[in-house]
């Protein structure tokens, strides 16, 4: 990238202070889901307190939808610092009450309550740096790279 860009990123780099600050990113690629959940209504919400583990159960879908999500789509539960961002790793159908289960990846580690949404579109989760160091490089034609390891804000 050019300098106009790489200056942004070093100095946003520099400002986490290492492994100190975190961040909110998702995958820019997957920000919109693959699934009807991208054009149909519907807000999915947790359904029943204390899940933890790689399976959700959720409703608030759109009654019988085949493909809602797709494998590979990501959801977000929680916000800001709380926020994390898991793989889903099925299709996702709906059944005749607008309910489904979702197969994700990480697991759920802190259970979320009942009835909290679950974010379906731009999903982010909390990261910090995997490490104290950042490399970034300049070549001889002013084309800046930088690169950067970030691990889960647990």
């Amino acid at each position: 990238m050019k300098r106009e860009d790489a200056e942004v990123w070093v100095s946003f780099l520099l400002r986490l202070r290492g492994q100190y600050g975190t961040f909110l990113i998702g995958d820019p690629n997957g920000a919109t889901p693959r699934g009807s959940a991208a054009s149909v209504a519907g807000t999915p919400v947790v359904n029943g307190a204390s899940q933890t583990g790689d399976e959700l159960h959720v409703d608030g879908l759109p009654v019988s939808v085949s493909g809602y999500l797709l494998a590979g789509d990501y959801i977000q539960l929680g916000a800001g610092t709380t926020a994390t961002l898991h793989k889903v790793l099925e299709d996702v159908n709906s059944n005749s009450a607008g309910e489904a289960t979702l197969n994700l990846f990480p697991a759920i580690r802190t259970a979320p309550a009942n009835n909290a949404i679950v974010t379906v579109k731009n999903c982010v989760g909390a990261f910090r740096l995997a490490s104290n160091e950042t490399s970034w490089d300049i070549n001889t034609a002013t084309v800046y790279g930088i690169s950067f390891g970030a691990t889960e804000a647990i």
